[in-house]
């Protein structure tokens, strides 16, 4: 009878602890199902969209929809908890009046965005890099009007049509979200590099036959191949792109000049940059709307010579204007896979204007003055370049023939850079499969 009782004594307590481990795997379960957090909540407002990137403890189950009468954003987060401060936006702001956010079912919750106009959303998760862990990302578009979009395609129409003055593209890189690298101080790269762009903007409007084309104008994301398609529809003669970028060895020092190399980096901080830059993508998401046709457009030719034999004189020219303002990492022209320089028919260097990793480098490029020298020296070879190509030093009116007899030597790259039209279009008026031509062959040449 005593064995009996010790044996349900004993059968009680393990009933009781396996009650209380179940209690308590209940709520460690629960306690992870809501472990989710909002941890910060920052946005970035470009010309065409403003986006929103929330910084989260993990990837994130979320649904997004739209709601009218008032326009409004609704992101609905499931096993989440706001552990964040909601940003304040300006008062002028083309978009948003304000977000606000509560839970939701106890466990979820919901962030509604108030909105000025009605949107096209967009949105995506990023996995943690270098500088940021888990991200959700909603770009707000705004839509338009029948009548704006027919004042906007009437505007791009008359923007189309080239003036006679050299278009040189200006492209600061990183920005917004994509911070670049950051000096011992704290420097950003995206702040350092779009003064010296604006700069160089300013210094290539002050010449009679020149026009500053400027890729990114503020602190927001733009993907790299979005800057390529954004100075080929600028009908860019030049694509100028700025960086002061990092290495692991803070000794490394000096400025250097970077064209595209489609068959590896001619050194070992080539590779490490081209590396760094064209990770970019990953930082800041990636667009997929402009791929079919920018694919396209990188594969017409990437190894037009013209193209390549261009860029590679031109950056020979900045590089030794670059010299007169401080030392220069390596004396000749730098090779490496940039993804930025890869227009196929526009002439395109990459300057890294000191190395931010370097603190000596790191003060200079917080100086204006210093900036200034930068940008000066960058102007200068670009004018050589140029100077060296026989164009006229003020605009005249050109006037393009409608036809033309090959000679020996030529190119049709060489002839599209020359009547300033693009490769494709040339090919385009003739019905050209491929860049085959011969000597005496007529060609016709768009106006």
């Amino acid at each position: 009878m005593k064995l009996f009782s010790n044996n349900y004594k004993l059968k009680e307590h393990l009933s009781l602890l396996v009650l209380a481990f179940l209690v308590l795997s209940g709520s460690a379960m629960e306690a992870v199902a809501s472990s989710q957090q909002i941890e910060s909540v920052r946005f970035w407002t470009a010309p065409d969209h403003t986006r929103l990137v929330l910084g989260t403890s993990s990837s994130i189950e979320h649904k997004v929809f739209s709601l009218t009468n008032p326009p409004r954003l609704v992101l609905d987060l499931s096993n989440t908890k706001f552990h964040s401060q909601l940003p304040v936006f300006p008062a002028d702001h083309r978009v948003v009046n304000l977000m606000r956010q509560a839970p939701r079912n106890d466990k979820d919750l919901r962030i509604v965005i108030d909105l000025k106009k009605a949107v096209r959303a967009k949105s995506f998760v990023l996995k943690p890099n270098a500088d940021y862990g888990h991200r959700l990302v909603i770009d707000l578009y705004p839509k338009q009007n029948v009548a704006a979009k027919q004042a906007i395609s009437i505007k791009k129409t008359a923007s189309s049509v080239k003036n006679d003055k050299l278009i040189i593209a200006i492209d600061a890189g990183h920005g917004g979200e994509d911070p670049g690298a950051t000096g011992r101080r704290g420097t950003r790269e995206k702040v350092v590099v779009l003064a010296i762009a604006k700069k160089l903007a300013a210094l290539v409007n002050e010449q009679p036959n020149m026009k500053a084309y400027m890729v990114r104008t503020g602190d927001y994301y733009i993907g790299l191949r979005q800057r390529m398609e954004k100075a080929r529809r600028a009908k860019a003669d030049l694509f100028v792109s700025i960086h002061a970028d990092a290495f692991k060895d803070q000794r490394a020092r000096g400025s250097s000049v970077y064209v595209l190399s489609n068959r590896g980096a001619s050194s070992e901080a080539a590779r490490w940059l081209a590396k760094s830059e064209n990770a970019a993508d990953l930082v800041g998401g990636v667009s997929l709307d402009d791929k079919d046709d920018m694919l396209a457009s990188v594969l017409l030719d990437l190894s037009q010579n013209h193209t390549e034999d261009a860029s590679a004189k031109v950056a020979g020219e900045v590089l030794k204007n670059l010299k007169g303002v401080g030392h220069v990492h390596k004396k000749q022209v730098q090779k490496a896979g940039f993804m930025v320089l890869k227009s196929p028919d526009i002439p395109s260097i990459l300057v890294e204007t000191a190395f931010i990793s370097n603190k000596h480098e790191e003060a200079k490029l917080r100086s204006s003055a210093h900036q200034a020298k930068i940008a000066k020296a960058i102007m200068k070879g670009v004018k050589a370049y140029f100077a060296h190509q026989g164009l006229p030093a003020t605009p005249v009116l050109r006037t393009a023939k409608t036809t033309y007899k090959i000679k020996r030597g030529d190119t049709l790259s060489a002839i599209a850079q020359r009547h300033r039209i693009s490769l494709v279009t040339l090919k385009k008026a003739n019905s050209l499969q491929s860049n085959k031509i011969v000597v005496g062959q007529v060609i016709q040449i768009p106006s």
